[in-house]
C-alpha cells in the first residue's frame, strides 16, 4: 500500500467546456479544486499537490518536471460545446496524451473528456471514447476517483458519482488550489456548482448524462464562497447548473425561497465580491412558471452584479429541428421569456426599475442588471436551409420588440457517444457549413451590432476592464464576468493593468472605448478622436489649446460623457 502522506501530486488543468460548466482561464472550473479536496481528504498533504495550466506547461518547459516527478499526475480537461477563447487555450488531444507519456508515476484523466476526444476542440465534429494512454481514465466523477485511488494505495478504483456531504467537504478543502492559478488573485473568477443533472433530454446535450438535477443545499455553496473568498477570490459565477431559477425544487419549477438564501448567504460571506454572475436559465421554466420566473429573477437582479447574462438554450427556431431533437422550448415561448427577464432585470444601475428595459438617451450609463443570451445550435437533425431562415426572424422580432439580448451564441454540434446525435453524427453540419457561415456572418451585421448598441450605447461605462493583449496598435482587455463585451482602446497599454472604459462605438460581439474619464489634457490624439464628434481636425485643435480648466471649453456635444480636465497641465 501506498502512503498517502508519502504521495507528490501533480494536477494538470486542461480546461473544461461543457453546456453546464466552464473553466477556461480567466474562469477555473470546479474539477481541480474538488480533486484538490479530495486529495486532501485521502490523506495527502496539501503543500505536496501542486497545480498547472496547460497554458503554464507550453510557456515554460521546466514546468513539465512536475508532470515527470509526480507520484500521481491528475490531467482535468474536455470540450463538449466548442467556442473561442482569449484568456487560455484548451488542450488539444496531441497534448493530453504527451502529459501520460511525460508522467513516470500514475496517471488519471477525468472531467467531460470521459465523453469523447475529437481530432480538435471544434464544432461540426465527431467524436470517441479515448484513454490517450492514461493508466486511468474516471469515467464518472474525477474527484470521487481521486480520493478512492488513493484510498486503495494507487491500486485503482470504480466508477462512481461523490455524493452531498463529499462534494461539500472537498469544495471546502481544496479551496487552497486557487492561490496557484497564475492569474489568482485579481483576474480570476471561479466556477461555482448548484447542481447538476437536466430533466429534459436534447438530443445533443451531454448534461442528461449525469441524471436528473440534483441540488446543492445553499449553506453547501455559501460554505464554498466563504473558504475561496478566504483565499482572495473576489469573482463567482454561478454557471455549474442547467437552469438557475430551478434551483432547489422538484427540478423544474422555480422556487424564489432557495434562490434568495442562496444569493443572499453569498453576499453575506463574501460582502466584497466584485463579480456575482449566473449562466444557465432555462426559457421554459419562465414561461410556464411566469410569476414564481419572476420574483427569481427579482431576487437575481437584486444581488448580482451589472452585466450579467443568462443563457437561454433556444438551440434552434424551427419547429421540425425542435420536435426532431426533443427541444423543450418553442421560438414564441422563448420570446416570452426574454420579453420577462428583460421587463423584470433589464434595469441599470442608477435607471428606473419600473421602466425596464432601460435604453435610449436618457438610460443610466452602466450595463443591464441581467439579460438574456441566445443560444443556437446547427446540425441537429432535421435542419435545411429554411433553419436558417427560422433562427434570423427570431432574432429580428426580438431586436423589432425593442427587447436586449446580451449576446448570441452560434455554434455547430458536436456528437458525443451516449447522445441521440451519436446516430446523426455531424453530417448534417459538415454539408452545411458554408450556409452556415453566411446566416453567421449575417446575423453578426443585422442584430449583434445594432443590439449591442442598444445594450452598450456610447457613453456608457464599463468598470474594471483588465487588459489581456496588444493588436494592430491597440490594447484589448474584458470585464471578469459572463459573457463579458471585449473592448478595444487606442494606443498599447501596460498589460494586465485594469482601467474603467467609457464606450465609443461597437463590432459585431466587441467595443472601443476610452479610459474613462478621458482627461482632455493628456489624452493622445487616438483616444480624442475615438469618442463620438471629434474628427482629427477637432482633435488637433484640442491638443493645440490645451489646458483646458473645464470640459465646457470644448464645443463637442456630450463630451461630458466620456471626458474631464484633471490635470490643468498640457501634454506633449
Amino acid at each position: 500500500m501506498t502512503d498517502p502522506e508519502t504521495l507528490d501530486v501533480t494536477i494538470v488543468d486542461g480546461y473544461v467546456d461543457e453546456p453546464a460548466h466552464f473553466g477556461v482561464p480567466p474562469y477555473i472550473s470546479t474539477y481541480p479544486r474538488y480533486a484538490a479536496g479530495a486529495l486532501v481528504d485521502a490523506g495527502v498533504p496539501r503543500e505536496q499537490i501542486t497545480y498547472h495550466t496547460i497554458d503554464e506547461l507550453r510557456d515554460d518547459n521546466a514546468v513539465w518536471r512536475d508532470v515527470e516527478a509526480a507520484d500521481l499526475m491528475v490531467y482535468v480537461g474536455g470540450m463538449t460545446v466548442p467556442g473561442k477563447y482569449v484568456g487560455g487555450t484548451p488542450a488539444e488531444p496531441d497534448e493530453v496524451r504527451e502529459l501520460a507519456w511525460t508522467a513516470n508515476g500514475t496517471s488519471i484523466m477525468g472531467g467531460p473528456v470521459r465523453f469523447g476526444v475529437g481530432e480538435a476542440n471544434e464544432g461540426a465534429s465527431e467524436t470517441a471514447r479515448d484513454d490517450l494512454d492514461f493508466d486511468f481514465l474516471a469515467m464518472a466523477d474525477v474527484e470521487a476517483a481521486v480520493f478512492d485511488l488513493v484510498d486503495s494505495g494507487l491500486e485503482g478504483f470504480n466508477d462512481r458519482y461523490r455524493d452531498i456531504e463529499e462534494e461539500t467537504r472537498w469544495a471546502r478543502a481544496g479551496a487552497f488550489v486557487v492561490k496557484q492559478h497564475p492569474n489568482h488573485p485579481d483576474y480570476l473568477i471561479c466556477e461555482m456548482e448548484t447542481s447538476r443533472g437536466c430533466p429534459y433530454r436534447c438530443s445533443f446535450c451531454t448534461e442528461p448524462m449525469y441524471g436528473n438535477p440534483d441540488f446543492r443545499p445553499p449553506e453547501s455553496v455559501v460554505d464554498e464562497v466563504d473558504a475561496l473568498s478566504d483565499r482572495g477570490v473576489k469573482h463567482f459565477r454561478l454557471g455549474r447548473q442547467a437552469d438557475i431559477l430551478a434551483y432547489g425544487g422538484d427540478g423544474e419549477a422555480p422556487n424564489p425561497d432557495a434562490l434568495r438564501r442562496l444569493y443572499g448567504g453569498i453576499r453575506e460571506v463574501a460582502p466584497d465580491l466584485e463579480t456575482l454572475h449566473l449562466d444557465n436559465m432555462n426559457p421554459i421554466t419562465v414561461v410556464k412558471w411566469p410569476e414564481k420566473a419572476r420574483e427569481g429573477i427579482r431576487i437575481i437582479a437584486e444581488h448580482n452584479t451589472p452585466g450579467d447574462t443568462a443563457a437561454f438554450g433556444l438551440e434552434s427556431a424551427d419547429p421540425n429541428v425542435m420536435s426532431d431533437n426533443n427541444l423543450n422550448v418553442t421560438a414564441d415561448q422563448c420570446f416570452e421569456a426574454v420579453k420577462i427577464v428583460n421587463e423584470v432585470a433589464g434595469w441599470r444601475p442608477g435607471g428606473d426599475k419600473a421602466t425596464a428595459p432601460n435604453f435610449g438617451d436618457d438610460a443610466a450609463r452602466r450595463l443591464p442588471k441581467l439579460l438574456p443570451g441566445i443560444n443556437l445550435v446547427h446540425g441537429l437533425k432535421g435542419e435545411t436551409r429554411e433553419t436558417f431562415e427560422h433562427n434570423k426572424r427570431f432574432l429580428q422580432r426580438v431586436y423589432d420588440e425593442g427587447l436586449m439580448l446580451r449576446r448570441v451564441n452560434i455554434r455547430q454540434v458536436m456528437a458525443f457517444e451516449g447522445t441521440d446525435m451519436a446516430d446523426t453524427g455531424a453530417e448534417i453540419a459538415k454539408d452545411h457549413k458554408q450556409l452556415f457561415k453566411q446566416y453567421k456572418q449575417e446575423v453578426r451585421e443585422t442584430i449583434d451590432n445594432p443590439m449591442l448598441q442598444r445594450v452598450a450605447p456610447p457613453g456608457t461605462v464599463l468598470p474594471d476592464v483588465h487588459l489581456e493583449y496588444h493588436q494592430d496598435g491597440k490594447t484589448f482587455g474584458r470585464q471578469l464576468g459572463t459573457y463579458p463585451l471585449l473592448v478595444g482602446i487606442p494606443g498599447e497599454r501596460e498589460l494586465g493593468s485594469v482601467v474603467d472604459i467609457a464606450v465609443t462605438d461597437h463590432g459585431y460581439r466587441s467595443v472601443t472605448g476610452v479610459p474613462y474619464p478621458l482627461d482632455l489634457n493628456s489624452a493622445s490624439m487616438n483616444e480624442l478622436t475615438a469618442i463620438p464628434g471629434i474628427g482629427r481636425s477637432t482633435a488637433g485643435d484640442v491638443v493645440v489649446n490645451r489646458p483646458y480648466e473645464s470640459v465646457a471649453d470644448i464645443d463637442v456635444a456630450s463630451i461630458e460623457r466620456f471626458a474631464t480636465t484633471q490635470s490643468g497641465e498640457g501634454a506633449d
